[in-house]
């Protein structure tokens, strides 16, 4: 689905979801005779170095995802000891019926949602539940042997039980859940399909709201072939519809939800059974989705359990959002019983899609998608004073991103559009895709900072200020100057003007934008670092690190400033010295600025806190994450914890290998990609790096931080040598156009292999092994 090489690809849902990949990304260039061997269209002239890519067949990538995949031993009793599926829109997880001698298939959508705003996103826009399937053995079950296969994105195995064996297999694709079930021995299997009360999930926590009127009860069908159909009317409108058919032995089943029509789902569920015919015939064109997609990137280092963790994580990713999709709640595709069963703004889904672009998957950004669809909903958000020229979003919201967003003044959380944008800025900085800054970036931002302007006030001191906002999620409301929302006005004016220039635009505002650069108030700090926001100092343990925002992600401090340093880390020291409200993304933040910080060591030091099952909520056995319900976000950011380990491009400069720990002495990237739109591949052994090969997507500058020493050779694909200048600290200018590469080594020419490392940490498989 990627189009044209640096280009971003933004294509209506349907015709994303379940499709095949395009556009993967090798060595090979157009007009290569055959893989490793890149021959230029424009000269015709023959590559002057080849990479040896050992990762071009479908036997080395089974192989090598094969010791990712997790495993199960034992029958798992609760969602986050289980397999999971998902194809961005469809999600099933599989564990024990709770009490019950049966093994459970939920059944949920990301679409499926409430629609009555007048409740809130907790109650009237709130995910719903659709319902679970239970595989009903005859025997009593005494053990399973099952495989999630990350490769192929199917689980297979065996239930043995007192009576014989079901051998199982299960995937979902297009929105079809299918499983093919076997029995042996006296065993066979029963299959029920349970559907759920349509109530906000958010039951668990709360009672519903005083005026609240229950959904109505579903009906059921059969039709004429036999297919069985559930229909979920709603209150507010809309329809959602759960089909199954068993035929032999397979299993399958969709879900469809339609708003404001009420018969559409219905359909919609049928025909997506009718596309599906049967469980091999939906598999071959699920592996040959699965198999394309992973080809776009690799990456191995020697610590297995965690190699293995990163490589579930993509699958996750991919399993639970497409571009064109709905954004990702904070559960994903994977609804359970939990307070938040809905999208938030303030931190979750930030941190959900920031691993998509290392692993070079814009295909895979939802977030993008739902902002650039959803603008008159955002415009509708603020209060109504404000809609000629502003936007912005509440705390948490449904997948059209329905909230109001309060006031600054009134100690409101008003800053979360411009973080979620900023997520979109690195979206186009990673494809350089000038659509995506022009029809998202640019007019939503504008509006997003304008809802800002409107509240600025000069000082005293001839600054501006800001009336009171939250810090999200800080208990105490500073009186203004909250460093949250200074960091993201920054920063939004910086691109804002930094937009009108790539895109050619003469803004009337940028005077303005200007103004506030050069007048607005300096971050409140005080001895301890960053405080949270004026006269309100970092006082007590806090999970989040929005008081930080101008150092992870936003860079506005940063370690290349020297006079920063001190405060960057007696800021990072105090936020993590008071402990008690910590939580799993309070340490894949501090990893990620560590790695900011060149420190590798101390990096993984805080990443392994998030793995320690001693700490009060630490990663789970099938790598998911529960704090009073699933939250999708952190274990997500623990591979751009890893990420930034690996590979860093903020500030217009690649950084290869910049914070990798002294223990991982080899490490293997290949296409990485980084900001400019360059993929990156790059070998270290035995502790240092030996080549580093960029190609070049889009033709930005290249500033390469490549750690190498001694003589350097800087060779193009057309066999000459690449135009340089040293710019220090390690780092080289290249000129390197659009559609070419660049080697980059030291001393003798290097062996250009690209393969797994060997594992010097060994560890067990993820799951229940």
């Amino acid at each position: 689905m990627t189009s044209e090489p640096g280009q971003y690809s933004q294509v209506p849902r349907r015709a994303v979801i379940g499709t095949a990949l395009g556009g993967v990304a090798t060595t090979v260039l157009p007009g290569t005779a055959h893989a490793g061997q890149p021959v230029h269209a424009e000269s015709g002239g023959k590559h002057p170095w080849v990479l040896r890519d050992t990762m071009t067949t479908d036997r080395a990538w089974a192989a090598f995802l094969r010791g990712q995949d997790l495993l199960w031993t034992r029958l798992p009793t609760l969602w986050y000891e289980g397999p999971f599926l998902g194809d961005g829109l469809l999600g099933s997880m599989i564990y024990q019926e709770p009490g019950a001698n049966r093994i459970r298939f939920t059944v949920q959508h990301g679409e499926v949602q409430d629609h009555r705003p007048e409740f809130g996103s907790g109650w009237g826009t709130c995910r719903l539940p659709v319902g679970h399937l239970t595989l009903e053995p005859v025997g009593t079950i005494t053990a399973v042997d099952w495989r999630l296969s990350l490769w192929n994105a199917e689980l297979t195995g065996t239930v043995t039980t007192t009576a014989g064996t079901l051998t199982l297999a299960a995937l979902i694709h297009d929105e079809v859940l299918a499983v093919r079930v076997t029995a042996d021995g006296g065993e066979r299997g029963t299959w029920t399909f349970h559907p759920e009360e349509a109530i906000s999930p958010r039951k668990i926590s709360e009672a519903p709201p005083a005026d609240y009127t229950a959904n109505p009860p579903w009906t059921t069908r059969t039709t004429t072939d036999g297919t069985e159909q559930v229909l979920q009317p709603l209150t507010g409108g809309g329809q959602t519809a759960t089909a199954h058919r068993r035929t032999g032995d397979d299993l399958l089943l969709s879900v469809g939800h339609s708003h404001p029509s009420d018969t559409a789902a219905a359909a919609d569920s049928l025909r997506n059974l009718g596309r599906a015919k049967s469980y091999k015939a939906l598999r071959q064109r699920h592996i040959q989705w699965w198999h394309a997609f992973y080809r776009k990137s690799f990456v191995s280092f020697p610590d297995q359990r965690l190699q293995s963790f990163h490589w579930i994580q993509l699958y996750k990713v991919a399993s639970a959002s497409r571009a064109g999709g709905p954004v990702m709640a904070t559960s994903g595709p994977w609804l359970e019983p939990t307070p938040w069963p809905a999208v938030w703004w303030n931190l979750n889904v930030q941190l959900e899609y920031w691993l998509i672009h290392g692993f070079n998957h814009p295909e895979l950004d939802s977030l993008a998608t739902t902002l650039r669809q959803n603008q008159e909903q955002l415009i509708a958000n603020v209060p109504a004073a404000y809609r000629a020229d502003s936007s912005g979003v509440g705390r948490s919201s449904d997948m059209f991103a329905n909230r109001g967003v309060g006031r600054p003044g009134t100690g409101a959380e008003t800053g979360d559009l411009t973080w979620a944008l900023h997520n979109v800025w690195l979206s186009y900085r990673h494809s350089m895709d000038k659509s995506l800054l022009r029809d998202t970036v640019y007019p939503v931002l504008r509006r997003a900072v304008n809802y800002y302007l409107h509240f600025l006030t000069p000082g005293s001191d001839g600054k501006l200020h800001l009336p009171s906002t939250l810090s999200p999620e800080y208990p105490v409301v500073p009186p203004q100057d909250t460093n949250y929302d200074l960091a993201l006005i920054r920063w939004g004016c910086q691109t804002l003007i930094e937009s009108c220039e790539l895109l050619g635009v003469d803004d009337e505002l940028k005077p303005r934008w200007q103004e506030v650069l050069a007048k607005l108030t300096p971050y409140p700090v005080d001895d301890n670092g960053f405080m949270i926001g004026a006269d309100t100092p970092y006082a007590q343990s806090h999970r989040h690190y929005s008081h930080l925002l101008m150092v992870y992600p936003l860079y506005l401090v940063n370690w290349d400033q020297p006079e920063s340093r001190d405060l960057i880390t007696k800021s990072i020291v105090r936020w993590h010295a008071l402990t008690g409200a910590h939580r799993g993304y309070s340490y894949t933040g501090a990893a990620s600025m560590y790695a900011m910080a060149g420190d590798g060591d101390t990096a993984i030091t805080y990443l392994r806190k998030f793995f320690d099952p001693t700490t009060r909520y630490p990663c789970r056995v099938n790598t998911h994450y529960t704090e009073a319900g699933p939250v999708i976000e952190t274990p997500l950011s623990a591979s751009q914890s890893l990420h930034d380990m690996f590979c860093q491009s903020w500030g217009g400069v690649v950084r290869v290998f910049p914070a990798v720990p002294a223990a991982w002495t080899d490490l293997t990237l290949h296409n990485f990609r980084t900001q400019g739109a360059f993929l990156v591949t790059a070998v270290r052994k035995a502790g240092k790096t030996r080549f580093i090969r960029v190609r070049s997507l889009a033709g930005e500058p290249l500033r390469l931080r490549h750690g190498l020493t001694g003589h350097l050779t800087v060779l193009l694909d057309d066999g000459t040598p690449a135009r340089t200048h040293d710019l220090g600290d390690g780092t080289l200018a290249i000129d390197l156009p659009r559609g070419h590469e660049v080697l980059v080594h030291s001393g003798s020419r290097p062996d250009l292999s690209i393969a797994p490392v060997a594992v010097s940490e060994p560890g067990p498989a993820w799951g229940l092994p």
